[in-house]
């Protein structure tokens, strides 16, 4: 049942909403998801330019990394292999591993966000995070479970290393 749920939402993500300009968009930004980088990068900018809140910067890369590390070694473990929808419906984006679960952007996303809040709006980091998890199954590369699983893993990442 949880299977067909998870299907039915995948191919309700990967065929709605994709006009050319959402698709370019949604594109850009879930690259920016590739190894953390957009987080690193808010993580580093917010180190240099916000002195008084350095410490959250730094243990937001952290986090950012070790969720990368945790996510790498789940997946070898689970070894889950990315959806195949039809011909028809083929992935919009590369991706470096056939392994899906859990889904690394969301789990990065997740952590760093989790961290991030304490400097940066909640709401906004978290709408930040939520977005690059969704666009992973909006290009079909990923199952909407891989996202849930990616963001717990994100959450209890940044928790343990607090």
């Amino acid at each position: 049942m949880l299977g067909a749920l998870d299907n039915a939402v995948l191919r309700f993500l990967r065929t709605r909403f994709h006009q050319p300009p959402v698709e370019r968009v949604v594109l850009r930004y879930t690259r920016l998801g590739e190894h953390g980088a957009l987080w690193l990068a808010i993580a580093a900018a917010g180190f240099v330019l916000h002195g008084r809140r350095r410490e959250v910067y730094a243990r937001a890369a952290r986090a950012t990394l070790v969720a990368y590390g945790a996510n790498t070694l789940m997946k070898i473990l689970i070894r889950r292999a990315r959806p195949l929808l039809e011909e028809e419906l083929p992935a919009l984006s590369p991706t470096i591993s056939p392994l899906s679960y859990p889904s690394a952007h969301a789990s990065m996303s997740f952590a760093a966000a989790a961290v991030l809040r304490e400097a940066l709006p909640g709401r906004a980091v978290y709408a930040a995070a939520w977005v690059m998890g969704l666009s992973r199954p909006y290009c079909g590369v990923h199952h909407p479970t891989d996202i849930v699983a990616g963001a717990a893993l994100g959450t209890a990442v940044a928790r343990l290393t607090a």
